[in-house]
């Protein structure tokens, strides 16, 4: 009794082990050759925790590894009103950018702010004042994780400029249980496993197109990272475009991303699950060019302009109000606007990938024609 259960033990084990060594054979981020890599697009992560909070290292050793995983930028958010050891770390680390903000614990959850002059006093914990402060301070604000750990009560939504569609942390404290068969995958191919624990965001995009309807938002993948930062930084991606090259002056750099951010001159993409850089959404208006978070008056000649240049498959999702108006797997689109309202893009990776196929890969930001 005792060897058949062994032996059924031990053949249950070597099912495991050839079903996962299929699954990571099988993986694979996409890459592709796209030409010169365009300087004024520029890469980073989000919402990041350090050793000043509930973090787990340093800003210096952040950077380092986020300097190995190819990116130009990222911004740290150590809990605080503000954080002021978190802002004093902001720098070129490593040859990156290192962003400093601070998560604020305000009467309605989390509210990350970013870019602004350091107060003279703490911000008040009151939502919509610290969100008014901020703004006096030439900053801005996102509010995170709207419908988990701490969420956010809704109110009034004037005075905030962001909000997270998808949070990293949130999703590996929700679905952890996804985790347990692929827990081995953590030591060799991390990023699988998140690929695999993501989930669609349906209730935070629900909500962040009911704002778009009163006022212009936009959207953030953040990582929220505490640990784990080597898999995280390179997964979840802002895709910043810049009006020039970035500087090596840290002042003007940090304006620049910054600027770019407040203005919702950026994407969001999943990089973990394939290379994303390239994708371009804009409208044109006569001889005028608007770029996604730029707002125009409603004109019928107007024509959205989608590009998508990685060549593996695909599939565009455009969005109008919140409801979906065209699906393509066209790598370049056009397309004549219908109405007043707000138009943005999802694209979905239709590849083998761990990433759900109702996961956006790519996230655009708005463009409203009022």
């Amino acid at each position: 009794m005792r060897k058949r259960v062994l032996f059924i033990l031990l053949s249950l084990l070597l099912i495991y082990v050839i079903w996962l060594s299929y699954q990571l054979i099988g993986f694979k981020t996409y890459t592709f050759e796209g030409g010169k890599r365009d300087p004024l697009e520029i890469r980073g992560a989000y919402h990041i925790h350090t050793v000043y909070s509930d973090g787990r290292k340093h800003p210096d050793k952040i950077a380092q590894l986020a300097f190995q995983s190819s990116l130009e930028f990222i911004i740290l958010t150590d809990h605080g009103l503000p954080n002021r050891e978190c802002l004093a770390s902001a720098g070129w680390k490593r040859g990156v950018l290192v962003l400093a903000g601070s998560e604020l614990s305000v009467s309605r959850g989390h509210l990350v702010a970013l870019g602004f002059d350091p107060p003279e006093k703490d911000f008040s914990q009151n939502a919509e004042q610290a969100a008014y402060q901020i703004s006096a301070l030439k900053g801005f604000s996102v509010i995170a994780h709207p419908y988990s750990k701490v969420a956010w009560s809704w109110g009034k939504s004037t005075g905030y400029n962001g909000i997270e569609i998808i949070n990293a942390n949130t999703v590996l404290k929700y679905n952890i249980l996804r985790l347990v068969p692929l827990s081995p995958v953590l030591l060799i191919k991390p990023e699988y496993a998140l690929l695999k624990m993501l989930s669609r965001p349906q209730k935070n995009l629900k909500k962040w197109d009911e704002i778009n309807h009163v006022q212009s938002m936009f959207g953030f993948y953040s990582v929220d990272a505490h640990l784990l930062y080597r898999p995280l930084l390179p997964s979840l991606q802002l895709h910043v475009l810049l009006d020039n090259p970035l500087s090596s002056e840290f002042e003007v750099a940090s304006r620049q991303v910054y600027s770019a951010l407040r203005r919702g001159r950026f994407y969001n993409a999943v990089d973990a699950a394939a290379q994303a850089h390239g994708f371009r959404f804009w409208a044109r208006k006569g001889k005028q060019r608007l770029s996604m978070g730029e707002k125009t008056m409603f004109d019928p000649g107007i024509t959205f302009h989608i590009q998508v240049p990685a060549t593996y498959a695909k599939e565009i999702h455009l969005i109008h109000d919140g409801k979906e108006i065209l699906v393509t797997s066209k790598e370049n689109l056009e397309y004549k606007a219908v109405d007043a309202g707000f138009y943005r893009v999802e694209v979905y990776l239709r590849e083998k990938s761990p990433l759900s196929s109702d996961i956006p890969w790519i996230l655009s930001n708005p463009i409203f024609l009022r």
